[in-house]
């Protein structure tokens, strides 16, 4: 059985600068995780977290760009685990960027969330929704 959550946000800047705060990981780490991320199809990046081996991960996660529409759509795999090179999770995330009037319609799809999974995609569907309000509170701090 597979999971995905959805959210979708409005933004009062244009999809250019919401790119931003979505591709520079320097950003990126503003409101989500310090991260070595490029760029670049197929580049392979980690984010990085406080460890919680109460859901089996070890504060690392793997990705890679797998899609890159500039300004209007990101694709990326995210895979966590316990640290011992398998993956309990094994996700994809999606954001795509549409013209909003003079803003922004951000939206996210996570999927690939597993039955075992449970408790981490329980904790993504709120935390998102916390990080998107933090990235735009940095976004609103640049104006």
């Amino acid at each position: 059985m597979q999971k995905e959550i959805n959210h979708e946000w409005i933004y009062e800047q244009s999809p250019t600068e919401v790119w931003e705060y979505l591709t520079q990981a320097e950003l990126i780490a503003l409101w989500l995780m310090p991260n070595n991320f490029k760029l670049e199809l197929g580049h392979e990046f980690q984010f990085t977290t406080k460890p919680m081996p109460e859901l089996e991960l070890d504060g690392v996660f793997h990705c890679k760009v797998l899609e890159i529409e500039t300004y209007r759509k990101l694709l990326y795999s995210w895979k966590g685990g316990s640290g011992n090179g398998i993956y309990t999770l094994n996700t994809i995330c999606e954001w795509t960027l549409e013209q909003y009037g003079k803003g922004t319609k951000l939206k996210l799809k996570h999927s690939g969330f597993k039955e075992h999974n449970t408790e981490i995609f329980i904790g993504m569907t709120d935390g998102w929704l916390k990080l998107a309000e933090k990235m735009l509170a940095h976004i609103n701090t640049q104006k």
